[in-house]
């Protein structure tokens, strides 16, 4: 089989082609697992802090890719719960410890970081982590909804957030521009805000029904309730805390940081960002759950996630553009 294989650490600002086109053996299912022929595969910023060393996978070689689309090629002995041909998701839990709070366990292993992952023809997963793609749905369409929709529903959860109340969202790639369709359907009567650095972004921002966008630093005409923040950026948390109304929510939706503006945090004021019972929440991972719940969700609405395909051979175009230019909508593997 075909797949883009990481060997090394690299810095995107500097290296053009972080993964190697490379012919390995397809693998088999264990029991318990399923093969998948991969369709289609995001490629996620994720992807972004694990080739730069933010995030690195436990061992190299590795195959990355966690938005992943594909149909059954094999079942592994045991395996009920999925037939050949069912299509099917898989995001970044590959498999953990099946509790509630899995996505904290020791046990969680990450899709296309400490398991090889969906940049390639084909890839095997426990078939609990394996989730049905719903039918509105393309290859294409699906992939970006099993993580920046996914963690975006999770995020967007953990805001506390009730109808009529506001909701910021700063940054406006993958997952955010997925969010403010979610939240336009969950939560009718809020007003929603987006911050971007980038016009492009905060004119597709108000295409998709935002009712007011500004740059990264800006203030909204209103105190926000919540907002999530999906950019590897430091300047963005301090001002969006600037933009909470008391007693309102941060919540960072993102692995790692970078650390090029991190100095932007001796601007943190406790008077001015965090008194009168301003809090901070992280995303850390994600739950079978969330994407089980998220996607039946996604197709009432319906959500129509915006995606630029590249095939499999062109991934590392795609991660570079995704480091280095301005992001709209989600970028997908056609494997």
């Amino acid at each position: 089989m075909r797949a883009m294989q990481m060997n090394r650490i690299v810095s995107l600002l500097d290296e053009d082609a972080p993964l190697t086109l490379t012919d390995l053996p397809a693998p088999q299912p264990a029991p318990g697992e399923v093969l998948l022929r991969v369709h289609a595969c995001g490629v996620c910023h994720t992807e972004l802090d694990e080739i730069e060393g933010r995030t690195p996978p436990p061992r190299l070689p590795v195959i990355p890719g966690h938005e992943v689309v594909g149909t059954v090629a094999a079942l592994g002995a045991g395996v009920t719960r999925h037939a050949l041909g069912d299509r099917l998701g898989v995001g970044w839990i590959h498999r953990s410890s099946g509790g509630e709070q899995e996505n904290l366990s020791e046990d969680f292993e990450a899709t296309g970081r400490d398991a090889n992952g969906g940049y390639a023809e084909y890839m095997t997963v426990p078939a609990a982590y394996a989730v049905p793609i719903p039918a509105p749905f393309s290859d294409e369409q699906a992939a970006p909804l099993l993580c920046a929709g996914a963690i975006g529903y999770r995020a967007l959860r953990l805001t506390g957030l009730e109808n009529g109340q506001s909701l910021g969202l700063t940054g406006f790639g993958g997952s955010a521009h997925i969010v403010l369709q979610l939240s336009r359907h969950l939560f009718p009567a809020s007003r929603i805000a987006v911050f971007a650095r980038d016009a492009k972004s905060r004119a597709f921002a108000e295409s998709l029904g935002a009712d007011w966008v500004g740059q990264t630093t800006d203030q909204a005409p209103e105190p926000l309730s919540a907002i999530i923040d999906t950019t590897p950026a430091w300047i963005p948390v301090i001002a969006a805390l600037s933009n909470l109304k008391p007693g309102g929510r941060l919540v960072i939706n993102a692995i790692r940081k970078e650390d090029g503006d991190k100095r932007a945090l001796l601007d943190l004021s406790y008077h001015d960002h965090l008194w009168l019972e301003r809090e901070i929440k992280s995303v850390a991972n994600i739950t079978v759950r969330d994407i089980a719940e998220f996607l039946p969700i996604a197709a009432r609405i319906p959500i129509r996630p915006t995606v630029e395909v590249y095939p499999l051979e062109d991934a590392n175009q795609a991660l570079v553009s995704l480091k280095r230019d301005p992001v709209r909508g989600a970028k997908v593997l056609k494997c």
